[in-house]
């Protein structure tokens, strides 16, 4: 897969299950992420499915936290831990600094 352009703008929405150790190092890491290597040019969005379970349904969640890239297409899902930065940018199609 190759790197998207370095000026998309993209649309991020991240499904968590309530205030967990888990769910609020993920928000933590896409947060950083996107302060990182998306200044302006991102908008980002927690959904819990505690407090909206439709979601969980619509968009096929079934293992949280699951991180969607809705924009630029194709549509990306990181599933699961969040923690390893280059496994996450390598999905969402993001360049490191150094790339």
């Amino acid at each position: 897969m190759s790197p998207v352009s370095d000026t998309e703008h993209y649309v991020l929405r991240l499904y968590v299950t309530g205030s967990t150790k888990r769910s609020t190092l993920a928000i933590e890491t896409v947060r950083d992420i996107c302060d990182t290597y998306l200044k302006n040019r991102h908008d980002f969005q927690v959904v819990d499915l505690y407090q909206n379970p439709e979601a969980a349904a619509r968009e096929q969640i079934v293992t949280v936290p699951t991180l969607i890239r809705h924009q630029p297409g194709p549509l990306r899902r990181v599933i699961g831990d969040l923690s390893d930065r280059t496994r996450v940018l390598s999905t969402l199609g993001v360049r490191a600094a150094n790339e």
